[in-house]
C-alpha cells in the first residue's frame, strides 16, 4: 500500500525530471547544430563532446567562478539568515511585523525586476548607492559596479543573498520556537551563558534544518543565472561566466547543443556528488543520535 501511494508521484517526477535528463544524456553524445538540426541528421560522437569541454580553459574557469561564488553566497545567506531569524523571534510584534513583510516583498520579487531595481542602485551616475557612499565621505563620483569581474559579482552576490535571506529566515525562526523553553530556563540556572544556551542546546536542535536550507542554497546558488547574465551578461571580457551562463552561451549563441549538453550533464554530476556527501552527513549525523 506505501508504494502504490507514491507511486503517481514517483511516476510524476519521472515523466517531468527523468525523461528530459536521459534526453540531455543522449544530446550530449551527438554533434547538434543548426545544420543538424534543421536536417534532422543524428550524428553520433560518443564522449567527444566532453572531452572538448574538459580541454576547454573556459570551461574550468566557468567551475571556479561558480564555486567561488557559490561559496560566498550560501555562506552569507546562512550567516545572515540565521542571525536575523533569531533577531526576529525577539522582536516586539509590531516590529516582527513589519519585518516579516519586507522579507516577504524582497522574496516575492521576481528575479529580473530585483536585477533592474539593483541595476539602477549602482548605476554609474545615477545610482542612490554611489549618491550615499559620497556622502559619508568616499570618492565614489562616478564610479562603475560593472566595470570589473569582481565588483560586478559582488553587486550579483547581493542580489542573491537579498533574495534567498527570508527563506532561511522563516525556516530558522520557525525551528527555532521549537526549542523547548524549559531547557533554555534550566541552563540559565545553571549558570550558562547566551553563547553556551546557543551551542548546547539551540544549535544541535536547528541544526538539521540549517543543513537543508544551506545544501539547497548551494543547489540554487551554483545554479544562478538570471542575476548574473542580466547584469552584464557574463562580462566584461567573460570575467563573470559562470557554469550557467557558459551552458547557454555554447547552446543558445553558438548553437553548440551537443557541447551544452554534455556541460550540463557535468553541472549534474557535481550536484550529485554534493548531495551524496549532504546524504552521508545526515546519515552519520542521524546515526548519532
Amino acid at each position: 500500500m506505501p508504494l502504490l501511494l507514491i507511486a503517481p508521484t514517483v511516476l510524476t517526477l519521472i515523466a517531468l525530471m527523468g525523461w528530459p535528463l536521459v534526453n540531455n544524456v543522449l544530446l550530449s553524445l551527438r554533434k547538434v547544430t543548426l545544420r543538424e538540426l534543421i536536417s534532422r541528421e543524428v550524428v553520433w560522437v560518443g564522449f567527444d563532446n566532453y572531452r572538448v569541454i574538459l580541454a576547454d580553459p573556459d570551461f574550468w574557469h566557468a567551475v571556479v567562478r561558480s564555486v567561488l561564488f557559490t561559496a560566498a553566497c550560501a555562506a552569507t545567506t546562512m550567516l545572515v539568515g540565521v542571525l536575523m531569524a533569531m533577531l526576529l523571534v525577539r522582536l516586539p510584534r509590531v516590529p516582527k511585523v513589519l519585518l516579516s513583510i519586507s522579507l516577504v516583498l524582497a522574496w516575492a520579487t521576481p528575479v529580473l525586476a530585483a536585477t533592474t531595481v539593483f541595476q539602477w542602485l549602482f548605476d554609474t551616475d545615477f545610482g542612490v548607492v554611489n549618491w550615499l557612499l559620497a556622502k559619508v565621505g568616499f570618492d565614489t563620483e562616478g564610479h562603475s559596479w560593472f566595470s570589473t569581474g569582481p565588483s560586478t559579482f559582488l553587486v550579483a552576490g547581493l542580489l542573491v543573498v537579498w533574495q534567498a535571506v527570508p527563506l532561511v529566515v522563516f525556516s530558522i525562526s520557525a525551528a527555532l520556537q521549537t526549542v523547548p523553553v524549559e531547557l533554555d530556563e534550566a541552563a540559565v540556572i545553571d549558570g550558562a551563558s547566551a553563547s553556551q544556551r546557543w551551542w548546547s542546546i539551540t544549535f544541535p536542535l536547528v541544526r538539521p534544518m540549517i543543513g537543508v536550507l544551506a545544501f539547497l542554497q548551494v543547489i540554487w546558488d551554483f545554479k544562478a543565472f538570471t542575476q548574473v547574465y542580466a547584469l552584464r551578461k557574463g562580462g566584461p571580457d567573460s570575467s563573470t561566466t559562470t557554469l550557467p551562463i557558459l551552458i547557454y552561451q555554447q547552446g543558445i549563441a553558438r548553437s553548440q547543443f551537443g557541447l551544452a549538453a554534455a556541460a550540463s550533464v557535468i553541472t549534474v554530476a557535481i550536484l550529485l556528488v554534493l548531495l551524496a556527501l549532504y546524504v552521508r552527513s545526515a546519515v552519520r549525523a542521524e546515526e548519532v543520535r
